[in-house]
């Protein structure tokens, strides 16, 4: 199954513009990267993000948040969030914001 689209379009317009981002073809989606550092992507039709250990252990307490896990071995620190989640361009904005605070801390690559 391809990538949705329509989410990564949605994506670039609610991600800040900034000249260290960057986004590239990636696991059969599409991630966005700041300083190198995958911030957020789209797999199939779910937002893929980059929290950090805590605050990802925290999201998934969360309605439409699950461990994200396509190999069987889920990534420390990453939440997928399903597309109830992602209704309207206020909750997709806070995650990328949740996902922000985490990547800035993080040295470029």
């Amino acid at each position: 199954m391809a990538y949705d689209e329509t989410l990564a379009d949605r994506i670039r317009e609610c991600l800040p513009r900034r000249s260290n981002a960057a986004s590239k073809r990636m696991f059969g989606g599409i991630a966005f990267l700041i300083n190198g550092n995958m911030l957020v992507g789209v797999w199939k039709d779910s937002l893929i993000a980059r929290l950090g250990p805590e605050a990802g252990d925290a999201a998934l307490l969360e309605p439409h948040v699950r461990k994200f896990d396509v190999t069987g071995k889920p990534m420390k620190g990453w939440v997928l969030v399903e597309p109830d989640g992602l209704e309207d361009d206020d909750q997709l904005r806070g995650w990328l914001q949740r996902a922000l605070a985490f990547v800035e801390t993080l040295p470029a690559q």
